[in-house]
């Protein structure tokens, strides 16, 4: 009758143990799940979150029009582009103008216009309209050469990337980041925007449907996202080196307790 009490007792404490590593690491569902049901309505707009200019841009931009010759002026092409080569917004040796700190451009003909507090399209409408004063129905295509967004913290694969297209949301860049690891916090991720010389950080609940709305869904050039480490990763990571010590301390404890109650 001892024994099986003894034998109780033992088996009583590593079950406890067991159990408290295992709970522990034990992740609830609502911290995972991306976009929860709930009765939020849905507004976001790209239209009202598109990314603006800003100085430091780097725009490539071509004129096109019916009358090739008449865009000539406005198309100041690299030495290096071939003779072949058309004015396609994917050449690469499509000029480019950088924006300054100004927030102005320096435009064949056009001289010095500021574009920089507008978006992409509203650019593009503001350069047809100048240029409509000297060719006929011309066409713009205009490009963001150093859009670029960093995704840091607890993502699979984290790192800046190049991004062609200037609308570009929050879930497509941590997609190109191999989205959050398991130890991700998605509750509370960061985006850290420069707007007007100036740092804004920003807080987004991604496991709420509410986060389709933040103004930060639709990202900006230079954006930075930072996901946190939730407590168990945090806790790995202080005790990680001392596993084996602390499986040491538990077969002791269960050693002695073995002992005592022999």
């Amino acid at each position: 009758m001892k024994y099986m009490s003894n034998r109780s007792i033992k088996l009583s404490v590593l079950l406890i143990i067991i159990g408290a590593i295992f709970f522990s690491s034990c992740a609830n569902r609502r911290d995972l799940v991306y976009f929860q049901p709930d009765s939020v309505h849905l507004n976001s707009s790209y239209e009202l979150n598109a990314p603006k200019l800003q100085p430091g841009d780097i725009l490539a931009i071509a004129v096109t029009a019916d009358d090739v010759r008449a865009t000539i002026p406005f198309n100041q092409t690299s030495p290096y582009q071939g003779t072949s080569g058309g004015m396609q917004s994917s050449n690469p040796f499509m000029p480019t103008y950088s924006i300054d700190i100004n927030g102005e451009i320096d435009f064949p003909k056009l001289g010095r216009i500021k574009l920089a507090g507008m978006t992409r399209t509203q650019a593009m409408q503001f350069l047809r309209n100048e240029v409509g004063k000297f060719i006929v129905d011309p066409g713009i295509s205009m490009d963001i050469r150093n859009f670029r967004v960093t995704v840091l913290g607890e993502v699979r694969s984290p790192g800046s990337f190049n991004v062609s297209n200037d609308r570009i949301t929050i879930l497509e860049a941590l997609g190109m980041a191999g989205d959050l690891t398991i130890n991700g916090i998605r509750t509370n991720v960061m985006v850290v925007r420069e707007q007007n010389g100036e740092k804004t950080e920003y807080r987004i609940d991604l496991t709420k449907r509410e986060a389709l709305n933040s103004p930060v869904y639709y990202l900006a050039q230079n954006d930075v996202i930072y996901v946190e480490p939730n407590g168990a990763k945090v806790q790995s990571s202080k005790y990680t080196q001392n596993n084996s010590l602390f499986i040491s301390i538990a077969s002791i404890i269960i050693t002695m307790i073995s002992v005592i109650t022999r």
